[in-house]
């Protein structure tokens, strides 16, 4: 097995040298450093990692605590951070938080104990707990989809405007009776998609009844009870809006129990596209989030808070974009666009009577 002396003689440097190349501890010219590359190359030599982390004080590794198994639109999110740390040249240690508070703290503490440099957390409805920790620990972190204060480095989603599309879309379309399956109470994204929806109906003078807005607890099984409690009111809805993928599931398998047909029967448009949307029949119009550029950019801001540690915190908003397909009723798919496009489906389009 090659050794650092090994490496040193190929490229014609002292063994220091080639500790600086590695460590990046100290500036090597362009020419040295390309030697010693090319001479690890040459001999397959496998840097220790623990020495480095022992001299650097990094591990050049990043935690991740998302519930990626439980939903699958962290799935593509964990695609984004870890490619993109990968690029970077750091490792990832993953962890799945299920979104309780208690497990949350446990798997933030487990990454930590394995030192890694820094963390990035789609954290829980409750986030007090966690964010005591890591801040008595000055642990490096971003926070990931779901916002937790102005304090901290974090990125996620659009997510009210996005939602007021959507209404606005089914009210040009006729809908007067407009539903919501909303996620987990207390997290940053149900309620901003809660407010886009009031926003939605406000805007076309539609009251928001209590009837028509429903929790599905960001899970598929929760929306399931939802949509039945929504049909079951006395002014059932016309079309449903559901606020997360996993939950549009369980939407989906309510109307089959109860015998309805999208778009016949009732209309059905959702917040978070899925690689397998437009598979369905009839295809699903969604908002379209930028999962992996989200998870991108978490890498982006926690590579520099390590780098720059007094700069200011930031929060980075991404846009969404429009799918229509036909769910919603419309006749035939129109591209995506984003949501700064006109969308179809104004209020007093000819031909087209409120649907009751």
């Amino acid at each position: 097995m090659a050794t650092m002396v090994d490496v040193a003689r190929r490229a014609g440097v002292s063994v220091a040298t080639v500790s600086h190349v590695l460590n990046e501890t100290r500036p090597v010219r362009p020419d040295t450093r390309k030697a010693v590359l090319d001479a690890i190359d040459d001999l397959g030599y496998i840097p220790n990692t623990l020495a480095r982390s022992l001299v650097t004080a990094r591990t050049r590794s990043i935690g991740l605590a998302v519930s990626a198994i439980s939903n699958p639109y962290f799935t593509e999110i964990l695609q984004g951070v870890e490619s993109s740390a990968l690029e970077q040249g750091y490792g990832l240690l993953i962890a799945d938080p299920h979104d309780d508070p208690e497990h949350e703290r446990k798997v933030v503490r487990l990454l930590h104990e394995r030192r890694v440099d820094g963390v990035i957390v789609a954290p829980s409805a409750e986030p007090a707990g966690l964010l005591e920790y890591l801040a008595r620990r000055k642990i490096p972190a971003v926070f990931l989809d779901r916002l937790v204060g102005d304090a901290h480095d974090q990125v996620c989603a659009e997510n009210s405007r996005p939602v007021e599309q959507l209404v606005h879309h089914l009210a040009g379309l006729g809908h007067t009776r407009i539903g919501l399956v909303a996620g987990l109470p207390g997290l940053s994204t149900t309620t901003e998609r809660i407010a886009g929806y009031r926003a939605g109906l406000e805007r076309h003078g539609l009251p928001c009844r209590p009837g028509l807005l429903a929790e599905g607890h960001s899970e598929a099984p929760g929306a399931q009870d939802a949509v039945h409690r929504l049909l079951a009111s006395p002014e059932p809805p016309t079309a449903i809006i559901t606020a997360n993928n996993a939950m549009t599931i369980g939407a989906l398998r309510a109307l089959r129990t109860a015998g309805l047909s999208v778009p016949d029967d009732l209309a059905l448009v959702c917040f978070d596209d899925f690689s397998w949307a437009d598979v369905f029949s009839p295809g699903l119009t969604a908002i379209s989030q930028p999962s992996r550029e989200a998870g991108a950019t978490a890498v982006r801001l926690l590579l520099d808070r390590l780098e720059n540690p007094g700069r200011p915190p930031r929060t980075v908003r991404l846009p969404c974009a429009f799918v229509h397909r036909t769910s919603c009723g419309c006749v035939a798919e129109a591209p995506d666009r984003p949501l700064d496009h006109p969308l179809p489906g104004t209020p007093g389009l000819p031909g087209k009577d409120p649907v009751s």
